[in-house]
């Protein structure tokens, strides 16, 4: 591999809950992801979805909107893509337009979990680069659509807790803390809406 890609790759693939400045369009930010190191660390611009593909190469695989099943179970964000990439560094992660998620990492997780992975992701698409709203967007989405209950919200803890935590990120304990907060919540304007 060429220093040119190896270093590109090494910056690309430490992000699935990093997150920098903002998501909007045209400006810059590393990409965003559960737990750190950055995808593309300090980027000067962000990639767009075929430059992107043309950085991690011929083994990462587009999925279009509407096509990608996570344990048999259709998942979208939007209208967005999904790239697949077993090189990420992480769970997954995000730039503006698509979401990135490593099949690797995501084997042997709980389908609670790789929901919960995918609408975090997906939603730094919406919210920007939060990784506490990025979480709660995730959970709120679980709720609304039916893929989460107890039993889901105590895999998604298991798993984040394990998270140390960094600049951007808090210590997967208070994440998990304040997703349960989240998840009262969520399940709160569920009934109510159903009244």
């Amino acid at each position: 591999m060429n220093r040119w890609l190896s270093i590109t790759l090494g910056v690309v693939a430490s992000s699935f809950l990093v997150a920098a400045c903002s998501m909007g369009v045209g400006e810059t930010y590393a990409p965003s992801g559960l737990d750190a190191p950055s995808m593309m660390g300090p980027a000067t611009r962000n990639p767009s979805l075929e430059e992107y593909m043309k950085i991690v190469g011929p083994k990462a695989q587009k999925i279009d909107h509407g096509q990608l099943k996570l344990d048999g179970h259709a998942v979208t964000c939007g209208t967005r893509p999904t790239v697949m990439n077993a090189d990420l560094d992480s769970w997954g992660g995000a730039f503006p337009g698509y979401v990135i998620l490593n099949p690797a990492r995501l084997e042997g997780l709980s389908t609670p979990v790789k929901f919960y992975i995918y609408h975090h992701e997906c939603g730094h698409q919406f919210i920007g680069a939060s990784e506490t709203k990025a979480d709660c967007y995730s959970i709120r989405n679980g709720v609304k659509r039916g893929w989460l209950d107890n039993n889901g919200m105590n895999d998604i803890c298991r798993f984040i807790s394990k998270l140390k935590g960094d600049g951007v990120h808090p210590p997967g304990p208070d994440r998990c803390q304040r997703m349960r907060q989240c998840y009262a919540e969520a399940l709160g304007q569920n009934r109510q809406a159903s009244r």
